[in-house]
Protein backbone atom coordinates (compact mmCIF):
# COMPACT_ATOMS: atom_id res chain seq x y z
CA UNK A 1 0.00 0.00 0.00
CA UNK A 2 1.09 3.56 -0.65
CA UNK A 3 1.47 6.64 1.55
CA UNK A 4 0.29 10.16 0.78
CA UNK A 5 2.13 12.96 2.58
CA UNK A 6 -0.02 15.99 3.47
CA UNK A 7 1.63 19.36 4.14
CA UNK A 8 0.17 22.78 4.87
CA UNK A 9 2.37 25.75 3.94
CA UNK A 10 2.66 29.50 4.08
CA UNK A 11 5.93 31.22 3.10
CA UNK A 12 8.07 28.17 3.86
CA UNK A 13 10.63 28.56 1.08
CA UNK A 14 13.52 28.33 3.56
CA UNK A 15 12.30 24.98 4.92
CA UNK A 16 10.21 23.10 2.39
CA UNK A 17 12.98 21.55 0.27
CA UNK A 18 14.54 19.93 3.36
CA UNK A 19 11.16 18.44 4.25
CA UNK A 20 10.46 17.20 0.73
CA UNK A 21 13.90 15.60 0.41
CA UNK A 22 13.21 13.52 3.51
CA UNK A 23 9.99 12.22 1.92
CA UNK A 24 11.71 10.80 -1.16
CA UNK A 25 11.20 7.03 -1.21
CA UNK A 26 8.59 7.25 1.57
CA UNK A 27 5.71 9.25 0.11
CA UNK A 28 4.12 8.03 -3.12
CA UNK A 29 2.11 11.25 -3.32
CA UNK A 30 2.68 14.66 -1.73
CA UNK A 31 -0.32 16.93 -1.25
CA UNK A 32 0.40 20.56 -0.38
CA UNK A 33 -2.27 23.01 0.72
CA UNK A 34 -0.82 26.51 0.57
CA UNK A 35 -2.37 29.56 2.25
CA UNK A 36 -1.23 32.11 -0.33
CA UNK A 37 2.54 32.17 -0.01
CA UNK A 38 4.31 35.19 -1.46
CA UNK A 39 7.73 33.56 -1.59
CA UNK A 40 8.98 30.60 -3.67
CA UNK A 41 7.19 27.91 -1.60
CA UNK A 42 4.73 26.86 -4.31
CA UNK A 43 7.36 26.83 -7.07
CA UNK A 44 9.64 24.60 -4.98
CA UNK A 45 6.80 22.21 -4.23
CA UNK A 46 5.87 21.90 -7.88
CA UNK A 47 9.50 21.22 -8.82
CA UNK A 48 9.32 18.22 -6.48
CA UNK A 49 6.16 16.99 -8.19
CA UNK A 50 3.79 17.90 -5.39
CA UNK A 51 0.07 18.41 -5.97
CA UNK A 52 -0.48 22.00 -4.82
CA UNK A 53 -3.83 23.52 -3.86
CA UNK A 54 -4.33 27.09 -2.66
CA UNK A 55 -6.82 27.62 0.15
CA UNK A 56 -7.25 30.50 2.63
CA UNK A 57 -6.07 29.53 6.10
CA UNK A 58 -9.04 28.61 8.31
CA UNK A 59 -7.24 27.23 11.36
CA UNK A 60 -4.73 24.44 11.79
CA UNK A 61 -7.18 21.61 12.35
CA UNK A 62 -9.41 22.32 9.38
CA UNK A 63 -6.44 23.06 7.10
CA UNK A 64 -4.75 19.77 7.97
CA UNK A 65 -7.98 17.84 7.50
CA UNK A 66 -8.60 19.49 4.14
CA UNK A 67 -5.10 18.41 3.02
CA UNK A 68 -5.72 14.85 4.24
CA UNK A 69 -9.01 14.79 2.36
CA UNK A 70 -7.22 15.51 -0.92
CA UNK A 71 -4.97 12.47 -0.57
CA UNK A 72 -5.65 9.65 -2.99
CA UNK A 73 -4.15 6.94 -0.78
CA UNK A 74 -5.76 5.56 2.38
CA UNK A 75 -2.74 6.15 4.58
CA UNK A 76 -1.85 9.78 5.17
CA UNK A 77 1.41 11.02 6.65
CA UNK A 78 0.87 14.50 8.08
CA UNK A 79 4.05 16.53 8.27
CA UNK A 80 4.82 20.25 8.53
CA UNK A 81 7.02 22.17 6.14
CA UNK A 82 9.57 22.80 8.89
CA UNK A 83 9.77 19.11 9.84
CA UNK A 84 12.07 16.37 8.57
CA UNK A 85 11.89 12.58 8.79
CA UNK A 86 14.94 11.14 10.54
CA UNK A 87 16.86 8.39 8.77
CA UNK A 88 15.53 5.82 11.26
CA UNK A 89 11.94 6.90 10.66
CA UNK A 90 12.45 6.82 6.90
CA UNK A 91 13.66 3.21 7.19
CA UNK A 92 10.74 2.31 9.47
CA UNK A 93 8.20 3.75 7.04
CA UNK A 94 9.74 2.08 4.01
CA UNK A 95 9.83 -1.24 5.86
CA UNK A 96 6.19 -0.73 6.86
CA UNK A 97 5.23 -0.25 3.22
CA UNK A 98 7.13 -3.39 2.26
CA UNK A 99 5.59 -5.52 5.03
CA UNK A 100 2.08 -4.08 4.78
CA UNK A 101 0.10 -1.96 7.23
CA UNK A 102 -1.17 -3.93 10.22
CA UNK A 103 -2.63 -0.98 12.18
CA UNK A 104 -4.98 1.86 11.38
CA UNK A 105 -2.64 4.52 12.74
CA UNK A 106 0.95 4.94 13.82
CA UNK A 107 2.75 7.30 16.16
CA UNK A 108 6.37 8.32 16.46
CA UNK A 109 8.46 10.76 18.43
CA UNK A 110 8.63 14.44 17.52
CA UNK A 111 11.82 16.25 18.56
CA UNK A 112 11.66 20.06 18.66
CA UNK A 113 14.60 22.29 17.74
CA UNK A 114 14.82 25.96 18.76
CA UNK A 115 17.53 27.91 16.92
CA UNK A 116 19.26 24.64 16.04
CA UNK A 117 19.23 23.22 19.58
CA UNK A 118 17.14 20.14 20.44
CA UNK A 119 14.81 20.85 23.36
CA UNK A 120 14.56 18.27 26.15
CA UNK A 121 12.55 20.32 28.68
CA UNK A 122 10.41 23.50 28.72
CA UNK A 123 7.16 21.88 27.57
CA UNK A 124 8.62 21.27 24.10
CA UNK A 125 10.35 18.04 25.05
CA UNK A 126 10.07 15.10 22.65
CA UNK A 127 6.61 13.56 22.64
CA UNK A 128 4.72 10.87 20.78
CA UNK A 129 2.28 12.05 18.13
CA UNK A 130 -0.03 10.28 15.70
CA UNK A 131 1.08 11.38 12.25
CA UNK A 132 0.33 8.38 10.01
CA UNK A 133 -3.24 7.13 9.82
CA UNK A 134 -5.82 5.43 7.66
CA UNK A 135 -8.12 8.32 6.82
CA UNK A 136 -11.15 6.04 6.87
CA UNK A 137 -10.77 5.62 10.64
CA UNK A 138 -9.15 8.87 11.83
CA UNK A 139 -9.00 12.54 10.96
CA UNK A 140 -7.93 15.89 12.32
CA UNK A 141 -10.29 17.79 14.59
CA UNK A 142 -11.28 21.26 13.39
CA UNK A 143 -9.73 23.29 16.20
CA UNK A 144 -7.96 26.49 15.19
CA UNK A 145 -5.08 25.77 17.59
CA UNK A 146 -4.04 22.73 19.66
CA UNK A 147 -5.31 20.49 16.86
CA UNK A 148 -5.02 16.71 17.12
CA UNK A 149 -5.86 13.48 15.28
CA UNK A 150 -9.13 12.03 16.57
CA UNK A 151 -10.31 8.42 16.33
CA UNK A 152 -12.57 5.82 17.92
CA UNK A 153 -11.81 4.76 21.49
CA UNK A 154 -11.26 1.16 20.44
CA UNK A 155 -8.42 2.06 18.04
CA UNK A 156 -4.86 2.10 19.37
CA UNK A 157 -1.87 3.51 17.44
CA UNK A 158 1.25 1.43 16.86
CA UNK A 159 4.68 2.88 17.66
CA UNK A 160 7.29 3.21 14.92
CA UNK A 161 11.01 3.62 15.51
CA UNK A 162 12.46 6.98 14.48
CA UNK A 163 11.77 10.68 14.91
CA UNK A 164 10.27 13.66 13.19
CA UNK A 165 12.71 16.54 13.59
CA UNK A 166 10.76 19.79 14.02
CA UNK A 167 12.91 22.85 13.27
CA UNK A 168 10.64 25.49 14.81
CA UNK A 169 12.90 28.46 14.10
CA UNK A 170 16.39 29.51 13.07
CA UNK A 171 16.42 32.79 15.01
CA UNK A 172 14.68 34.20 18.10
CA UNK A 173 12.87 36.65 15.81
CA UNK A 174 11.30 33.79 13.84
CA UNK A 175 10.18 32.12 17.05
CA UNK A 176 8.61 35.35 18.27
CA UNK A 177 6.76 35.76 14.97
CA UNK A 178 5.28 32.26 15.35
CA UNK A 179 4.22 33.07 18.91
CA UNK A 180 2.52 36.27 17.74
CA UNK A 181 0.61 34.43 15.02
CA UNK A 182 -0.59 31.70 17.38
CA UNK A 183 -1.59 34.26 20.01
CA UNK A 184 -3.86 36.03 17.51
CA UNK A 185 -5.66 32.78 16.69
CA UNK A 186 -5.97 31.81 20.34
CA UNK A 187 -7.42 35.25 21.14
CA UNK A 188 -10.35 34.60 18.81
CA UNK A 189 -10.97 31.24 20.47
CA UNK A 190 -10.89 32.79 23.94
CA UNK A 191 -13.15 35.68 22.91
CA UNK A 192 -15.78 33.24 21.66
CA UNK A 193 -16.14 31.68 25.10
CA UNK A 194 -18.66 32.88 27.68
CA UNK A 195 -16.07 33.42 30.42
CA UNK A 196 -15.31 36.99 31.37
CA UNK A 197 -11.71 38.15 30.92
CA UNK A 198 -10.77 40.50 33.74
CA UNK A 199 -8.24 43.32 33.75
CA UNK A 200 -5.56 41.17 35.43
CA UNK A 201 -6.29 37.99 33.46
CA UNK A 202 -3.65 38.54 30.75
CA UNK A 203 -0.91 39.07 33.32
CA UNK A 204 -2.01 36.21 35.56
CA UNK A 205 -2.29 33.73 32.70
CA UNK A 206 1.07 34.91 31.39
CA UNK A 207 2.76 34.36 34.75
CA UNK A 208 1.10 30.96 35.07
CA UNK A 209 2.44 29.95 31.65
CA UNK A 210 5.93 31.22 32.51
CA UNK A 211 6.10 29.30 35.80
CA UNK A 212 4.72 26.14 34.22
CA UNK A 213 7.32 26.28 31.43
CA UNK A 214 10.28 27.41 33.51
CA UNK A 215 9.65 25.42 36.70
CA UNK A 216 7.17 22.59 36.17
CA UNK A 217 8.42 21.66 32.67
CA UNK A 218 12.10 22.14 33.51
CA UNK A 219 12.93 25.18 31.40
CA UNK A 220 15.33 26.16 34.15
CA UNK A 221 17.54 23.24 33.08
CA UNK A 222 17.54 24.30 29.42
CA UNK A 223 19.80 27.33 29.86
CA UNK A 224 19.37 30.29 27.53
CA UNK A 225 16.95 28.41 25.28
CA UNK A 226 14.80 27.46 28.26
CA UNK A 227 14.64 31.06 29.43
CA UNK A 228 13.62 32.21 25.96
CA UNK A 229 10.93 29.55 25.63
CA UNK A 230 9.58 30.48 29.07
CA UNK A 231 9.58 34.17 28.18
CA UNK A 232 7.73 33.49 24.96
CA UNK A 233 5.20 31.33 26.85
CA UNK A 234 4.49 34.37 29.01
CA UNK A 235 4.17 36.61 25.94
CA UNK A 236 1.89 34.17 24.16
CA UNK A 237 -0.67 34.10 26.98
CA UNK A 238 -0.37 37.83 27.66
CA UNK A 239 -0.98 38.69 24.00
CA UNK A 240 -3.79 36.16 23.56
CA UNK A 241 -5.77 37.24 26.64
CA UNK A 242 -5.16 40.95 26.01
CA UNK A 243 -6.42 40.67 22.43
CA UNK A 244 -9.36 38.50 23.51
CA UNK A 245 -10.35 41.08 26.13
CA UNK A 246 -10.33 43.83 23.48
CA UNK A 247 -12.46 41.70 21.16
CA UNK A 248 -14.99 41.10 23.91
CA UNK A 249 -15.14 44.78 24.84
CA UNK A 250 -15.59 45.86 21.22
CA UNK A 251 -18.48 43.45 20.73
CA UNK A 252 -20.43 44.75 23.74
Amino acid sequence: MNISAAIITYNEARNIARCLNSLIGVADEIVVVDSGSTDATVDICRRYGCSVTTRPFTGYGSQRQYAAGLAHNRYVLSIDADEVLSDNLRQSLMQLKADGFSHRMYCFRVVNFICGKPVVHSGLQPDMQIRLFDKRYANWNLRDVSEAVIFRDSVRPALLDGDILHYRCDTPQQYEAVINSHAKMKAKVLAAKDEEIGFLSPFLHGMKAFLKTFVNCGGIFEGKVGREISRQSYRAELLAYTAARKIKKSSC
